[in-house]
């Protein structure tokens, strides 16, 4: 619950919880200016960005920082009331080399099943509709797919689909020469691609030297019943003639699929993705628990919410964790972390610059843990039921983590290769990042960015902001969420906003 002066509309700061020592400031603040905050005038020290936090209380030097009543770092330096707190004056407590791992990465006791806040909520039904493939499940979009399978197909891939209007293209930079583990995930995300439900049609392009088992792949679809076909590039005997014969056979397919009709489907169909890509400071605050909110609604539908980026629960993880329907499911979480960051560590990477991103900074967050107490809001409250490897699909309904980079593109083409329908994506910095088969909408975290990129948005979350509350914001998401599962498109759709890519494991020879 946020706290502010109720007084002072539009001028007061806003605390998250009534523990916090910080505080943000709802505008550009001045260095002289004074703000309440519940009634308290605070004179602003020095110049506040909006967004950034404002000390509220005098906090010690290697005092705990806190907002969302929790830690989210340290203070480096004594920190009076009024005074601007960033990276200038407070740090991650997650880097310190005293901090113990094992205390961090333990399991909980309460690791047990712990019920939804959010489970007695009435849940809006809408119709969705769909189209009902061979494997039983349903897609919201009905797309041919032109599918390179090595970086050197994505020539004659991209021709093919520029040829015809209704097929879209998915062009990449792996496929060859790759081994072991890395290529085997990458034949993974392909042939989650290649299989799913907004799919209707698939030709894959192959070079015919690559790594990538093109034919093999084609027979296993045909196999499954699946409408597939291939073309090789040096079967073919050259570019030009793969175009040619590649455009015969996208045309049947187009053929077989351009008159399918959608039909009714429920929410147990429906898998939700989300994502954060260019957070601020009010990511945490209005956008990602507007998409938390909609998250326990689809879960209480029926559906299957996907939370993911595993290098953004870092010292938030015990909390996503302690609501584990196992241990099991407990220790895969913890465990994931723990190899994120000892990654990081074999090769001397602070993930300070890289997690927050220089633009995350500039938006307001200051550490790692202050960023993931925000991005897993986008989970909601509902149980964690499983956790799964990058690009495999959930076994269950209900609340899944997928192992994913924090990377948008590569996080975004593995749950899609997992089988996601849709993707909730905030931002606060403002993104156009989209994907080939897949409905992306645009969560804007305030209205200044849902305005000047309107274009690139589809919804302003920011509307928090403005005493609208979460539960109102998020059932007007949930209602654009089944406009888009019945037809409607997205910023990202109209855009053509197309973005894919695979994450690399281990060596690339």
């Amino acid at each position: 619950m946020m706290a502010t002066d109720e007084n002072t509309p539009g001028a007061s700061l806003i605390r998250i919880d009534p523990r916090d020592n910080v505080a943000i400031a709802p505008a550009f603040l001045r260095a002289g200016d004074t703000i309440a905050l519940q009634g308290k005038p605070i004179l602003v020290v020095n110049d506040v960005p909006f967004g950034h936090k404002v000390a509220v209380l005098d906090i010690a030097e290697g005092e705990a920082i806190l907002k969302y009543g929790v830690a989210i770092g340290v203070a480096s330096t004594p920190i009076q009331v009024g005074n601007r707190v960033g990276v200038h004056n407070m740090h991650s407590r997650r880097f310190q080399a005293e901090a113990s791992r094992q205390d961090q990465l333990s399991v909980p006791d309460a690791a047990v099943a712990h019920p939804s806040t959010s489970e007695h909520q009435n849940v809006p039904q809408s119709m969705l509709l769909g189209y009902r493939r061979c494997d039983g499940r349903a897609g919201i979009r009905n797309h041919l797919l032109i599918l390179s399978t090595v970086a050197c197909a994505n020539s004659v891939t991209e021709r093919i689909a520029g040829e015809i209007p209704e097929a879209v293209a998915i062009a990449h930079s792996c496929g060859c020469p790759q081994v072991g583990a890395d290529l085997q995930q990458t034949i993974r995300i392909l042939d989650g691609h290649a299989r799913h439900p907004n799919v209707g049609a698939v030709l894959l392009v192959g070079l015919g030297c690559e790594s990538v088992p093109t034919h093999e792949l084609t027979e296993s679809l045909l196999a499954d019943g699946f409408r597939a076909a291939d073309i090789v590039i040096q079967e073919c005997g050259g570019a030009a003639v793969s175009v040619r014969d590649g455009l015969h056979l996208a045309e049947s397919l187009r053929e077989q699929i351009v008159d399918l009709a959608p039909e009714p489907i429920s929410f147990s169909d429906l898998v939700v993705a989300t994502e954060c890509g260019g957070s601020d400071a009010w990511s945490g605050i209005t956008a990602n628990p507007v998409i938390g909110a909609v998250c326990d609604l689809i879960v209480n539908a029926g559906g299957t919410a996907l939370l993911s980026e595993v290098p953004e629960f870092i010292g938030a993880e015990h909390l996503l964790a302690a609501r584990a329907a196992s241990p099991d499911v407990a220790q895969a979480l913890l465990d994931a972390v723990q190899r994120r960051e000892a990654d990081a560590a074999q090769y001397s990477i602070d993930f300070r610059g890289g997690q927050p991103t220089p633009g995350n900074i500039a938006g307001g967050l200051t550490t790692i843990e202050e960023k993931s107490m925000g991005a897993i809001a986008k989970g909601g409250s509902s149980t964690v039921r499983e956790f799964i490897p990058y690009g495999v699909p959930p076994s269950c309904h209900g609340l899944v983590i997928m192992d994913t980079p924090g990377s948008d593109i590569h996080s975004v083409t593995g749950m899609i290769a997992g089988g996601a329908h849709l993707v909730l994506f905030s931002t606060g910095r403002g993104t156009p990042t989209g994907s080939p088969i897949a409905p992306v909408i645009k969560v804007a975290s305030n209205s200044a960015v849902f305005s000047s990129l309107a274009a690139d948005m589809d919804f302003d979350a920011g509307a928090v902001l403005e005493s609208q509350s979460i539960e109102s914001i998020s059932k007007r998401l949930f209602e654009l969420v089944t406009e888009v599962c019945r037809g409607r498109t997205t910023a990202s759709e109209r855009l053509g906003a197309r973005d894919f890519a695979i994450e690399t494991l281990g060596l690339r020879l």
